[in-house]
């Protein structure tokens, strides 16, 4: 396992701080991360909450991701990882709605009690659920029959995607949530790679989500990340 690479903290002059032996102050937050997994959108996710955490560098090519010690945190071997005070969760989607729930809860993910977090939480879960695999089908040219498969058919899928922000600036009109970092993140990086047609209203959407100070944050944090481990973009 690597050592910690850096502690990372929003605040005003978004200062990147590197942990060193000097280094006293315990963060309970642990994020298990490499620059090239879904982990990445994990520190958007960390950014917007506004909690302090630490990166542990994961060197995915030589399998570190699939030792004994990893293993017991996720038995599927795969980033992100996040900790929280013990607490381990999973699953990009997962990650993100926990902790907009428990720190930023009435800012980032609608109460309980808020007929929004229907929304919320319908749209949280399609990136996982539907655009992931239902890309990874029509880039595969899986056969199956839309009428069996939960992610119905590529043309449905894009449709429903277009549905959720016509008319709005984000997933829940002008409120920014979190569930804009889960759609949001899947289709920026669909978008990125070219795995996905960039549509009018996914193009704007993305350009909204780009003027986040939270996600020029992360994205120097990953950044950063890349170079000192001599990854390419």
């Amino acid at each position: 396992m690597n050592p910690p690479l850096r502690l990372h903290c929003q605040c005003p002059r978004s200062a990147i701080e590197f942990a060193g032996p000097r280094k006293k102050q315990i963060v309970a937050t642990i994020l298990y991360h490499h620059p090239h997994t879904r982990a990445s959108n994990v520190v958007w996710m960390l950014e917007e909450v506004g909690a302090a955490y630490e990166l542990r560098f994961v060197d995915i090519s030589t399998g570190a991701h699939k030792t004994p010690e990893m293993l017991a945190l996720n038995p599927m071997g795969k980033l992100p990882i996040l900790s929280d005070g013990g607490q381990i969760v999973t699953e990009s989607a997962a990650i993100g709605l926990y902790l907009a729930d428990r720190y930023a809860l009435g800012r980032l993910a609608p109460k309980t009690d808020d007929s929004a977090r229907g929304t919320y939480l319908r749209w949280s879960l399609f990136a996982p659920s539907v655009i992931e695999p239902g890309t990874m089908a029509k880039l595969s040219n899986w056969e199956f029959k839309p009428s069996q498969a939960g992610w119905g058919s590529y043309e449905s899928m894009l449709g429903a995607m277009e549905s959720a922000i016509l008319g709005r600036s984000f997933i829940l009109g002008e409120q920014f949530s979190m569930a804009d970092v889960i759609f949001g993140g899947t289709l920026r990086y669909m978008l990125a790679f070219k795995l996905i047609e960039a549509r009018p209203l996914f193009s704007g959407y993305v350009e909204r989500l780009a003027q986040r100070p939270a996600l020029q944050r992360a994205e120097l944090v990953n950044a950063t990340v890349r170079k000192e481990h001599g990854l390419g973009g």
